[in-house]
């Protein structure tokens, strides 16, 4: 009795250690998050001359002013970054689960050569230049949204890999043939079963695409010449290049100290990376409770 004793002292002992570092883990994740935060509810002067605090000295709007006195161009792109990062993100899912099911299947005659294919393109790529060439000579797809959603994004050899593992270990192959032998074919099969079957993955590789999406500015800088289609971190990337030309051009020019404060270069900086994250961060929740399932049954070996 004496040693069961001591076990059930130890375990809640373990649990309260356990939740003590990751609180601490996430105090630390969230704090450059309210650093950032209050540095752009901060006074541009304040900042000058006191440097970052968590909780700001003297509270200010005006970088969220200066950003949003044109409020035209960041809706807009706000709206091609949420599509973009919507469809997207279905289109990105339903690939992968196409080309990861039928890897998955025991009896696919050639799982082993398209498994290779797969694998094969996370090791080697043709270069940037004949990536570009091929998406700009060949499809020809420069300024429209599919340069947004196709490029880069669409399709993840490693997140295939890990699909296809979560298929080969949790879909026992017995549901399959119980569904063929009441007649089901193999679209229905994937769409009715499969599917439904694997939402914690779908989920949690959902989210992985859902931030690259997102966060992409690359394919804009790359493909879009039209001001209307920019996603929105391609317009936080240029608004922050424009404000430390801004400063630095003010250096130069020797303008005082004083006269420089004016200038909302930190606090509009701080202030554009929370217009850039917010929404994203909603997502979060939705996807929390399949992370750990769906992250640990693909990561089996297959």
């Amino acid at each position: 009795m004496s040693g069961q004793a001591s076990v059930n002292t130890i375990k809640p002992a373990s649990e309260l250690a356990l939740h003590v570092f990751f609180i601490a883990v996430s105090l630390a994740c969230l704090f450059p998050v309210l650093v950032v935060l209050g540095v752009s509810l901060t006074d541009q002067e304040t900042i000058f001359r006191y440097g970052y605090n968590l909780i700001p000295r003297k509270w200010s709007l005006e970088a969220y002013t200066f950003l949003f006195r044109d409020i035209g161009p960041i809706a807009r792109a706000y709206g091609v970054t949420i599509f973009v990062t919507v469809v997207g993100t279905a289109s990105a899912l339903l690939m992968t689960a196409l080309v990861a099911y039928p890897l998955s299947r025991q009896d696919f005659s050639f799982r082993s050569f398209f498994s290779f294919f797969v694998f094969f393109t996370m090791i080697f790529g043709g270069g940037l230049v004949p990536w570009y060439l091929v998406y700009t000579y060949l499809f020809d797809i420069r300024d429209t949204l599919l340069a947004l959603i196709v490029p880069n994004h669409l399709l993840s050899a490693f997140y295939v890999i890990v699909m296809r593992t979560f298929f080969t270990t949790s879909i026992h192959p017995s549901i399959i043939e119980s569904a063929k032998i009441d007649g089901a074919g193999e679209l229905r099969i994937f769409a009715r079963i499969v599917l439904p079957l694997s939402l914690p993955v779908l989920a949690t590789i959902g989210l992985f695409y859902t931030l690259g999406y997102w966060n992409d500015w690359f394919n804009s800088l790359v493909f879009i010449n039209k001001k209307e289609l920019v996603s929105l971190q391609y317009m936080m990337y240029m608004a922050m290049k424009n404000l430390q030309f801004m400063s630095d051009y003010a250096s130069s020019a020797g303008m005082s100290a004083e006269q420089m404060t004016k200038l909302p270069s930190e606090t509009a900086r701080m202030a554009m990376a929370i217009i850039g994250m917010g929404p994203i961060v909603l997502a979060y929740p939705f996807f929390q409770k399949y992370f750990v399932k769906g992250l640990t049954v693909g990561a089996v070996k297959g």
